[in-house]
């Protein structure tokens, strides 16, 4: 398939394993240089093998979302490694299974700022460059959860849905 993407940039968050690292295993195939970011090194090394599998380039950065401090820096190491973001990917690993009630308010912060706060963060500081080059691609990924509330997922089902609302807006 033929997306018309070969040879953009893309930041794939959460990339280490599951749906991020497919998504960026995709944009490679795509002949998309591609960020990916996680945690998880070793993962990371593996999606980064996966990439130049078929002959893609790709840039690991071990990147805890919870740390907002930290955008900045990493996005600028994209742009002075692979250049601009012209794809970006919100993908984000999820918070432990909760019920609605009795969840520790700290538990809801952290969880709010890891999932939702970074991705705002990381959007506003790539989205005036694809602005000012006339060319971007936004994808955040949630869940089924956002619209159909899934039991004992409560704090992934209202983020999720904080996401859905806000990637509308």
């Amino acid at each position: 398939m033929d997306l018309g993407i070969k040879g953009k940039t893309a930041l794939v968050l959460a990339s280490s394993r599951g749906l991020g690292q497919a998504m960026a295993h995709s944009l490679a195939r795509e002949g998309v240089q591609v960020a990916v970011t996680g945690r998880n090194a070793e993962g990371l090394a593996q999606t980064v093998k996966m990439i130049e599998s078929v002959g893609g380039k790709a840039l690991a950065l071990n990147w805890d979302l919870a740390d907002l401090n930290a955008i900045d820096g990493h996005v600028q190491t994209i742009e002075n490694q692979l250049g601009p973001v012209d794809i970006l990917i919100n993908n984000t690993g999820g918070p432990p299974p909760t019920p609605a009630s009795g969840q520790d308010p700290q538990l809801w912060q952290k969880s709010f700022q890891e999932m939702v706060l970074s991705l705002m963060k990381i959007t506003d500081r790539v989205l005036p460059g694809m602005r000012e080059r006339r060319w971007g691609r936004i994808i955040t990924s949630t869940t089924s959860g956002a619209i159909v509330p899934i039991r004992n997922l409560a704090i992934s089902n209202t983020l999720r849905a904080a996401l859905l609302g806000w990637s509308k807006t």
